[in-house]
């Protein structure tokens, strides 16, 4: 079957990836890529590549056409993955535990995620937080409201 995407390294790119699998420390799947580009670029088709390095037919023909298409950086570069931004800056994270670690509002015994997010948000530490967000803020430390004692041991 013949390959639309065929994989032709120069000189220089077949060394630098040889040299970068022989002496980098590369993560399992910038390996796998090295390896598919350099067995690609030997003639292999996709069913011996995925043969020999355990990736599956799918990402061997994606980064074939990637190669093809923009060049061995990008095929070699990890593409930008989905999810939100941080909500928060770690300066305000910082006054949101300094703010939890103070004395709780008269009346409640100790703080809330929901008292700690109205809180925030009158003191124009941000403009609107949810309590979900404060509680793994919160969670996220290793500070206890709860314990005065150290370490793991209870005595």
């Amino acid at each position: 079957m013949r390959k639309t995407a065929v994989v032709q390294l120069t000189q220089e790119q077949r060394a630098d990836l040889t040299r970068r699998l022989e002496r980098n420390p590369l993560t399992g799947r910038q390996r796998r890529r090295h390896q598919i580009l350099l067995l690609a670029d030997q003639g292999q088709t996709d069913e011996p590549i995925v043969q020999a390095t355990g990736a599956s037919l799918s990402t061997v023909e994606r980064l074939r056409k990637r190669f093809v298409r923009a060049g061995l950086q990008a095929a070699l570069a990890e593409k930008p993955r989905r999810g939100a931004p941080a909500k928060l800056d770690g300066k305000q994270e910082a006054l949101i535990v300094a703010l939890a670690c103070s004395d709780a509002p008269q009346g409640q015994a100790k703080w809330s995620a929901r008292l700690l997010a109205n809180r925030a948000v009158e003191m124009e530490i941000v403009e609107s937080v949810s309590e979900s967000t404060v509680r793994r803020l919160l969670k996220k430390t290793r500070s206890s409201r709860g314990r005065s004692g150290r370490g793991v041991s209870r005595k």
